[in-house]
């Protein structure tokens, strides 16, 4: 008996990098050393940093996974991969430099994980951050035929007098809220109960959605802010803070970028709730409460600014092509999110 009897088959793997090492390599920027196959990917710290500080981030897709292997559509999930890890270091106002990913099958199906490695592309070319490497694992007796999981991992650069912690927030600043598109990778497990519950599956057509099949709406990749973020900043844009919209929705995520004695206020009619979320909550009969512990509702990142400054930003951001919203404001607390009963 060999590898290749047990479930691995070696030659498989070495086929699937040379497929993708093109593809991979159209991600490089200035600071890659080397190309793929290495035992480790390098990169060079840029030039022009007084004292440069790395910041990394690391998360997966979750179950959102679920659909991509229910519908065979694997294109989306590895942008969402990136997106979930840039998204995060930018809240710190870090640029993203490269991205790593590990991905685990139990058995390579080329043409499906090169659809992946497509979207992982994709995350890395719209973050501007460069696919460095990564690992593929075969992993037969493990996962399912025709499933696999991802997970990733990416590190930024930010000048240390630069790093956005929350300090810098003051009572009476501003929430610019950035529209998100759609659900992003969070709470699929509650998304996929309530399909589940109502008797419909992946290719049902629910008029709400304009003809468009459950598998499509809820594969809409995560957005990535990092180019608009960064742009805003290198305006001069005067930032105070920001926040990744993920699990835990606003309740939970709004408060890592206050100081320990602010909360905010948040206005709920300041945006439009999407379809989406309307009809997730309509489907599953999901309290309110729930909905905002679960979902992004809607907004996907959140940047803090002064009050003197807000509706320029807004407006900086709307003219961008960006649907932007003024959403709340800081005020004293114990670090809690207010108004969304």
């Amino acid at each position: 008996m060999d590898y290749q009897q047990a479930g691995v088959d070696i030659e498989a793997g070495r086929s699937f990098v040379k497929t993708i090492k093109d593809n991979v390599e159209s991600t490089y920027r200035p600071g890659v050393l080397g190309g793929l196959g290495g035992f480790g990917g390098c990169f060079e710290v840029p030039a022009g940093y007084r004292q440069p500080v790395l910041i990394s981030g690391t998360d997966g897709v979750g179950t959102k996974l679920k659909i991509a292997h229910q519908t065979d559509q694997h294109h989306t999930v590895g942008i969402d991969l990136v997106a979930m890890c840039v998204n995060d270091i930018l809240t710190s106002g870090a640029e993203p430099l490269f991205f790593l990913d590990y991905l685990a099958t139990g058995k390579l199906e080329s043409e499906q994980l090169a659809n992946v490695v497509g979207g992982i592309v994709e995350g890395c070319k719209q973050s501007g951050c460069a696919l460095l490497g990564g690992e593929t694992a075969e992993m037969p007796g493990f996962y399912q035929l025709g499933e696999y999981d991802l997970a990733g991992f990416c590190v930024g650069i930010v000048e240390k007098s630069e790093i956005l912690d929350g300090s810098k927030v003051e009572v009476g600043d501003v929430a610019i809220a950035l529209s998100s598109s759609g659900v992003h990778s969070n709470g699929f497990s509650l998304v996929r109960k309530i399909i589940d519950m109502n008797g419909l599956d992946w290719s049902s057509t629910p008029e709400i959605f304009a003809g468009q099949t459950l598998g499509e709406v809820f594969l809409t990749p995560t957005t990535i802010y990092v180019k608009t973020i960064q742009a805003a900043l290198k305006s001069g844009m005067d930032i105070h803070a920001m926040a990744h919209i993920t699990g835990g929705g606003l309740p939970e995520n709004l408060p890592r970028c206050l100081k320990a004695d602010q909360s905010i206020e948040i206005d709920p009619t300041a945006w439009e709730m999407p379809p989406i979320f309307q009809w997730l909550q309509a489907m599953g009969d999901v309290p309110k409460t729930a909905m905002w512990d679960t979902f992004n509702m809607g907004v996907g990142y959140v940047v803090i600014v002064p009050a003197t400054d807000a509706a320029k930003n807004l407006q900086w951001f709307i003219d961008q092509g960006i649907e932007a919203y003024k959403i709340g404001e800081v005020v004293s607390g114990t670090g809690q999110v207010l108004g969304l009963d």
